[in-house]
């Protein structure tokens, strides 16, 4: 139970369900006056009921509250009916909805996402339609439920003192946040969980082996495989258990999706609006050119800047080496990142192109090419210094003084420009060194990133406002502040609206890019540095907390949509376990003779060799992923098991009220008639009055188990031998 308060106003709501930011900023006062009427309308027109505040710099506070209890209870259950016509609900909605609520109270999470879908599905689907920063709603600025403090309060104190979350845990967050949120925890605990094994065996084998262990490479990759096939079988059980498994199929459609026509669904009989699949598979190619041009784009910016900074930290000897070497960091933390956002722009305009139906669908092809801007900057300098650097650096470092435009301005002399004719050698900490930034330093800047400088910005903006609205009090030109009209009752309540409506909107799949990410470093590269594991596994346990805090302090209160996975980013696990067997196999044989390697020269390296390598390591992962998922597939499954239970009552149910408490017998026309001779007589004399076939002569011969049996023993009588005789 959440601990009880002394400010009432963190606790109490007031009833509300969402508040609606309407922003007039550069709106006429007329138009402006003409939109919040419309808005207001649109609401009224579904049931809701609405009520007005002021909100701050040039907004309003529309509070929204769900419609009266019959209404509100009807909405439900039409959910409930459309669920279990799809197939996510096993059991029948009962008619009585005062029964069927009393049965199954709706959880907060079912309350939000229904009064959301009242307030932004279309109006044809019985919503108010509202879009915000679209179209004819673009003063609304956003939609968000409040948060509970109370419960945020006594859910980050729980968290913080549980090594393990519980699945009750995970229960609570889906019924207070919805299940996109819930299963981000639950893949994330999974994937904690499992940390523990490798990184005891990572620690171990960095005591025992050291770095490009074959054992090491081995188990990595199986560890790998299992969790993700693993956690492949556990969205399933999720997904049953929380009631949306396949909710994916039956999401809300896009209010920008352009339909070419509109026909009948011969299943369900309802009106469906269709673009053309064949159409959208011609628009989706357009993805391939997009990727390639993306990888080269990205991928000669990194290069370059890896060339760059390997020419002043191996190759420059002048003045101001420490701080030049400074210089490829500036560049890719300045270019990397305009690129990557005009490349988010193109995929995003791609991804409209496209034209998906429905927003999950939408979502889920931007995800997957956001993946591949997020794998090339992520993985490519590890990659260079892997397979580049590494074997290829002695041949290739001479010719890196093209970059010394980068330096010539404060040599002293053109000798401290060029590479050394003998004596060079690469750095052969460089690789390990990438690996340990991206373990320990690179997990450490993220989370000062979404946690700790997010706050800083809050706290910094909320002093500017304060203070340059004393400023204007002083002057007598403004009111000091947005509060100056509210009622003292109602004053904590709103000061605590408007800042929770200057927090940002939360994206779940922000943080799940981040484990995947995560997850292809302990894939790839891991077999570098054995102690990468135990960096995750340290840094996974902070983050579960840091994203509970992120999610109640720093962020609006998500909306509770439902989802029956984490999504694309499965397939992306998937990819990063398959690309990590090959990585590994080659890192093992590149890196055979030990910590040095190749040592920049490819002499010792035999392509054939390691292609050889190359391909019976992908072929014994395909096979070693076969036989995990079968082994898996065999284990017991809860949520597989509680389907078939409610199926199997389901069906139980409606034969015990179609046919009652005998539904398995077929009922009896009556008693069965006694066999006697005057009944033979009697049907035989009626069969010589009719026709009948060789067929019916022949069943009539015997009529009854009693003569059966007494002509069979006749038989046995006349048959048997003279010795079988004497023995009986």
């Amino acid at each position: 139970m959440a601990p009880k308060t002394e400010n009432k106003a963190l606790n109490d709501n007031l009833q509300v369900d969402y508040v609606i930011s309407y922003r007039f900023t550069d709106t006429a006062k007329p138009k402006a006056q003409e939109g919040l009427e419309k808005l207001i309308q649109a609401l009224a027109r579904t049931g809701l009921q609405t009520s007005v505040r002021n909100g701050d710099k040039c907004s309003l506070l529309v509070f929204v509250k769900a419609p009266e209890a019959q209404s509100f209870n009807n909405e439900v259950y039409k959910s409930r009916v459309r669920d279990w016509l799809h197939g996510l609900r096993a059991a029948e909605p009962d008619r009585e909805t005062h029964a069927a609520l009393n049965a199954s109270l709706p959880t907060e999470s079912e309350r939000y996402r229904i009064v959301h879908h009242l307030i932004t599905c279309s109006p044809s689907e019985g919503g108010a339609g509202i879009t915000p920063q679209t179209g004819e709603w673009k003063n609304v600025e956003s939609v968000f439920p409040l948060h509970d403090h109370a419960f945020n309060r006594h859910w980050i104190s729980k968290w913080s003192k549980e090594t393990f979350l519980k699945a009750e845990d995970l229960d609570e967050i889906r019924d207070r946040l919805g299940e996109k949120v819930a299963f981000y925890f639950a893949f994330t605990q999974s994937y904690f969980a499992f940390l523990i094994f490798i990184a005891v065996f990572g620690l171990s084998s960095w005591v025992l082996l050291g770095p490009f262990s074959p054992i090491y490479a081995v188990v990595n990759t199986l560890w790998c495989v299992t969790f993700t096939e693993y956690w492949r079988r556990q969205e399933i059980d999720l997904g049953i258990k929380w009631g949306v498994r396949g909710v994916s199929e039956i999401q809300e459609k896009r209010h920008d999706f352009k339909h070419e026509k509109e026909v009948k669904d011969p299943v369900t009989g309802e009106k469906i609006l269709i673009f053309p699949s064949t159409k959208r598979l011609l628009r989706q190619s357009l993805a391939l050119p997009f990727a390639i041009l993306a990888m080269l784009a990205l991928g000669t910016i990194i290069t370059t800047c890896f060339g760059i900074e390997i020419f002043l930290s191996e190759v420059y000897s002048g003045p101001f080496k420490s701080f030049l070497i400074y210089l490829p960091t500036v560049l890719l933390t300045t270019l990397v990142p305009t690129l990557t956002t005009l490349l988010t722009g193109v995929a995003t305009k791609l991804n409209e192109f496209e034209n998906y139906e429905t927003t999950e669908g939408h979502k889920s092809a931007l995800t997957a090419k956001i993946f591949i801007l997020n794998f090339v900057t992520s993985y490519l300098p590890i990659f260079l210094t892997a397979f580049v650097y590494v074997p290829f650096g002695s041949l290739i470092v001479p010719y890196l003084d093209v970059f010394h435009i980068t330096a010539k301005a404060f040599a002293e002399n053109d000798a401290q420009l060029k590479t050394p004719k003998s004596g060079f050698q690469i750095n052969p900490d460089r690789l390990q060194k990438q690996v340990i930034y991206f373990a320990i330093t690179a997990q450490i800047v993220n989370f000062l990133l979404e946690t700790v400088v997010p706050y800083v910005k809050r706290k910094g903006f909320k002093e500017y406002q304060s203070y340059k609205a004393g400023r204007a009090a002083k002057k007598g030109g403004a009111d000091a502040g947005a509060n100056v009209h509210d009622h003292n009752e109602e004053t904590e309540f709103l000061s605590r609206v408007r800042n929770e409506c200057e927090l940002a909107e939360y994206d779940v799949d922000d943080d799940l890019r981040e484990m995947v990410v995560q997850f292809g470093y302990l894939s790839l590269f891991s077999l570098v540095w054995p102690l990468v594991p135990v960096c995750y596994l340290v840094n996974n346990w902070v983050e579960l907390r840091s994203d509970a805090v992120k999610i109640a302090v720093e962020m609006q209160r998500p909306t509770p949509f439902r989802a029956d996975g984490i999504g694309p980013w499965l397939d992306s696990l998937s990819f990063l376990a398959w690309l990590g067997s090959i990585t590994s196999a080659a890192l093992v044989y590149l890196f055979q003779d030990g910590k040095l390697g190749p040592a920049g020269t490819p002499d010792s390296i035999k392509g054939w060799v390691l292609l050889l390598t190359i391909f019976f390591s992908e072929h014994i992962y395909l096979i070693v992923r076969l036989a995990v998922r079968i082994v898996i597939s065999k284990m017991d499954s809860p949520g597989i098991a509680k389907q078939r239970s409610e199926r199997f009552l389901v069906r139980k149910r409606y034969l015990q009220e179609r046919f009652g408490d005998n539904a398995m017998e077929l009922p009896t026309s009556g008693l069965a008639e006694k066999i006697t001779r005057q009944s033979l007589e009697d049907d035989a004399r009626a069969a010589s009055l009719t026709s009948s076939s060789p067929a019916d002569r022949f069943w009539a011969r015997q009529k009854g188990w009693e003569e059966t049996v007494k002509v069979g023993s006749t038989l046995i009588e006349k048959t048997a031998p003279a010795e079988s005789k004497k023995q009986q």
